[in-house]
């Protein structure tokens, strides 16, 4: 195997978890956080950006700088620091890998590429700026991350926006693979489910649908064969897929799992073949005596969360139109169980309100609590204590629920590297 460094550029980088998941952690302050690289990588450049700009949006990249050290990340808009790049006002390394999670969003593009300048997308899509990155720096790998509803938005038009970013990257000649990953079904303490997509820059000629058996993403996360794979043609144009692509089409053609190349995909719906130790949220839970008094709940609102989690078929009316109608929803656990895997985190888990979607459990002493930050971080696969930097608990919380299971691109990393 070549044992070339690849170097990464993070982007969005938020608190971190590419680079904790592929360059590993070793610091001899910190010997309990002690974490094997994927392989060898080394993140060279980084960059987390919080909008409006203000200082105390900055949590998570002052989180970055405290785990990496001073300078390890840019903290600016990736579109201004690519504007100064250009500008020759700002250093950023040639890289051979670029990663980062970036917003599910609108992608179209208002400027098809047989006019001047090319793709042009809109203004704010961070897309556009990964985009920019590609073509200023062209890596030869990228691991990007995404909520998987990206295979099928926008609703009007399903599976377009995922066609527009295919198209994108095979017009600078890379070929991707992709996987719909529950990160529960690999052995890890949270049910979360993202997309992520592989590329890699000029690729030997691939047989697509072996590639979604012997692929990265396949040798990093195992799958049972797919009974049946089905072909979907991305257009060359990225404006053309945002005007055509699957116009009017109630069902996205993209299944879970795919692989592309020349604009031609391979796609299927897969199951998991994972036969190794399992995690649950017990298994992150700390002793009930080292839980805040404020993380448990009073018993007087326990009637309220109760509701919230409950099965509900109400009438109501909507306050702009007076609009009568029936909302409903079904019952969620509680409390949370735990030896099961955790219900996704979500960037609203802080804070002592009662909510649907935050995590309650119930402790020996027949009390309910919610869960701490340290246990938040542990079900992301941080270290525990990796965000206790001085931030609020809700601060937090949010850096969590922004946030990846750190052990899914560390299983990547490792195939990349083993391949590459």
């Amino acid at each position: 195997m070549d044992e070339k460094t690849i170097k990464v550029a993070e982007l969005f980088a938020g608190v971190g978890g590419f680079r904790l998941a592929l360059d590993g952690y070793h610091d001899p302050s910190h010997p309990e956080w002690d974490m094997p690289a994927a392989g060898n990588f080394k993140t060279v450049w980084a960059n987390q950006w919080e909008p409006p700009g203000t200082d105390a949006k900055q949590f998570a990249w002052r989180c970055y700088e405290e785990r990496f050290g001073k300078g390890s990340c840019v903290n600016e808009d990736i579109a201004v620091a690519l504007d100064r790049y250009e500008a020759g006002e700002l250093d950023i390394p040639d890289v051979d890998m670029v990663v980062g999670g970036f917003p599910c969003q609108d992608y179209s593009v208002a400027r098809p590429l047989s006019q001047s300048g090319g793709i042009e997308g809109e203004k704010g899509v961070l897309w556009w700026s990964i985009y920019r990155f590609l073509q200023l720096k062209s890596p030869k790998y990228c691991l990007f991350e995404n909520v998987d509803r990206l295979l099928k938005s926008p609703a009007r038009q399903r599976g377009r926006d995922f066609a527009i970013i295919l198209s994108c990257l095979a017009n600078l000649g890379y070929s991707a693979e992709w996987r719909v990953v529950n990160s529960a079904e690999y052995g890890f303490p949270q049910r979360r489910k993202r997309v992520f997509i592989y590329a890699e820059r000029d690729a030997e000629e691939w047989d697509l649908d072996a590639r979604l058996t012997d692929g990265v993403m396949a040798r990093a996360l195992p799958i049972k064969a797919p009974e049946h794979t089905s072909q979907v043609l991305v257009p060359d144009d990225a404006y053309v897929a945002t005007q055509e692509f699957n116009l009017g089409g109630k069902v996205s053609p993209f299944e879970t799992a795919g692989a592309m190349q020349d604009f031609v995909c391979a796609t299927a719906r897969v199951a998991e073949d994972y036969h190794g130790p399992r995690r649950t949220l017990g298994d992150v839970l700390i002793p009930e005596e080292e839980v805040p008094e404020s993380y448990f709940v009073p018993e007087e609102q326990l009637p309220r969360w109760q509701y919230l989690k409950g099965s509900k078929r109400e009438p109501r009316v909507d306050k702009r139109t007076g609009h009568a109608y029936f909302y409903s929803e079904g019952a969620m656990a509680f409390p949370d169980l735990p030896e099961n895997p955790s219900r996704t985190i979500l960037t609203g888990e802080g804070g002592s309100g009662a909510s649907r979607f935050k995590h309650i459990v119930r402790c020996e002493s027949e009390r309910y609590r919610r869960l701490v930050p340290d246990e938040l971080d542990q079900l992301q696969t941080f270290p525990r204590g990796w965000t206790d930097t001085g931030m609020t608990d809700g601060r937090r919380a949010f850096c969590m629920g922004n946030a990846l299971v750190v052990g899914v691109p560390h299983l990547i990393g490792r195939a990349i590297d083993w391949g590459k």
